[in-house]
């Protein structure tokens, strides 16, 4: 990853880092709270010899220095912390002693530090004094020579420990500016993380890696569109009514050299919007006065009928197995020139019908009916029959989830067409990110809603002239 990769994935991530700064910091601030105030106390030791001239001054210097590690490591010692409980009256164990206590060594001095901690900041002074007491005593008795009285080295209190009144732990501050930058460097180590492992398709770079079909369209999240009917919400001039249009005006460069076009709409995988975009892609075709046929190919799960309020007793199945005439299993959909053909009765067959020359010659009479056939044909992963429905088309759209198809879906889903002789002749994201999307995936128009995406200002006007002049005044097209 670049430097520009790594400042996108804070970006895109960003939610991640804040929640992994809070949870740090909120875990900082709870065991600082929780945390028993610990107090401290030091006593000092100056250790020394007694030098007879100048050169033994030095050369006594140099001894004591090399003396006071020694001393450091004799306090950590059971058998003195055994002497000191003794001396605090026994209240307190060797053990518990030995753990409370520790040393440090000013490095080239004598000075030999005992700090002592406890919860009580009188019993820590009482601890270090004891302790820097029985050391003097104790350096006395080891360094006087057998059959002498003075003794060679002396361990002089030079500072006597003092009751603290500010405790040395926890520390609110320290601590809880350690967690903000470890839970800052935590939270993006974490999202580059997730932006590495992460394969969903977010921009058109991520798509274009997979195929060389253009997008045709972004449909922006709107849950209250979905549910009104499409036929009344893309009448409005709201951003949801304005990507089908986008959709549509893309729509007009595909097979240009076909008056009458058939198209596939699929995804890789169910609940990625394929029928919702189907039907709405058919439905802003009408408005704008083509002929067009919306066939319902995914036999398993039937959406259509129910979405748009039709019967769906009859329909595809119907007429594949002959049961039906094609004239009379179309409904017309409210006041637009969209027909539609529903699924019918679920048959315990679906590819086989869908894979027989009856959805062949179906196909070409609706071809040879309608201006677009638009067939909502079931996923190209769990089965293969959209890539067989592909075949027989011009091509599929193949809708993508953004945000949750990953690439290795749509990779799989362009081969299943591409392993028929098909082909993907575009992309539409569903459900793309209503802000910034438009420069993620390419549309700069500037809208006047401010979304980002615009339909060019005539084509509505060409579509209002040429309104009516292909209608067929409700009646149901040959067959």
């Amino acid at each position: 990853m670049e430097l520009k990769d790594y400042w996108l994935a804070v970006r895109r991530r960003w939610r991640v880092i804040v929640a992994t700064v809070a949870v740090a910091v909120a875990a900082a601030a709870a065991l600082t709270w929780q945390a028993t105030p610990q107090y401290a106390s030091t006593a000092s030791i100056f250790i020394s010899t007694s030098p007879s001239d100048t050169a033994d001054a030095y050369q006594g210097n140099l001894f004591a220095t090399q003396r006071v590690s020694s001393y450091a490591e004799l306090v950590g010692k059971r058998k003195l912390a055994e002497r000191v409980a003794d001396d605090l009256g026994g209240d307190l164990s060797p053990s518990e002693l030995q753990a409370a206590v520790s040393t440090s060594v000013n490095p080239d001095t004598v000075l030999l530090d005992i700090t002592a901690t406890d919860p009580d900041p009188v019993l820590a002074r009482d601890i270090a004094q004891a302790y820097a007491n029985v050391l003097s005593d104790e350096v006395a008795i080891l360094e006087t020579p057998q059959g002498k009285t003075n003794a060679l080295v002396q361990a002089s209190i030079v500072d006597n420990a003092q009751v603290s009144s500010t405790p040395v732990s926890p520390r609110p501050m320290r601590n809880i500016g350690l967690a903000l930058v470890l839970g800052l460097l935590a939270g993006v180590g974490l999202a580059v993380m997730r932006e590495r492992l992460d394969t969903t398709l977010k921009t058109t770079d991520d798509v274009a890696s997979i195929t060389g079909a253009p997008i045709l369209g972004r449909i922006s999240a709107d849950s209250s569109a979905v549910r009104r009917p499409p036929a009344e919400v893309l009448a409005d001039a709201t951003p949801w009514s304005e990507s089908f249009r986008v959709l549509r005006t893309n729509m007009q460069y595909v097979e240009v050299d076909h008056d009458q076009k058939v198209f596939v709409v699929s995804s890789s995988l169910p609940a990625e919007g394929k029928t919702t975009t189907a039907i709405n892609l058919a439905t802003t075709l009408a408005l704008a006065n083509q002929r067009v046929v919306l066939v319902e190919c995914d036999l398993r799960r039937p959406l259509i009928a129910n979405r748009l309020g039709l019967d769906g007793g009859v329909g595809t199945t119907s007429v594949l197995i002959g049961k039906v005439h094609l004239r009379d299993a179309l409904q017309k959909y409210a006041d637009t020139e969209l027909w539609v053909l529903s699924s019918g009765p679920i048959p315990p067959n679906p590819s086989e019908l869908l894979q027989s020359n009856a959805m062949e010659k179906l196909i070409g009479e609706l071809r040879d009916e309608f201006d677009i056939v638009i067939l909502d044909a079931p996923p190209l992963l769990p089965v293969t029959d959209a890539a067989l429905l592909a075949a027989r088309s011009d091509g599929a759209i193949v809708v993508i989830r953004h945000g949750k198809t990953t690439k290795d879906q749509l990779t799989h889903a362009i081969e299943r067409i591409e392993a028929v002789d098909a082909k993907a002749i575009g992309v539409v994201v569903n459900l793309a990110p209503a802000r910034k999307a438009g420069r993620s995936y390419g549309y700069g128009y500037g809208y006047g809603y401010g979304y980002g995406y615009s339909s060019h200002p005539t084509n509505d006007v060409s579509e209002k002239r040429g309104r009516g002049t292909r209608r067929r005044n409700g009646r149901k097209p040959r067959s």
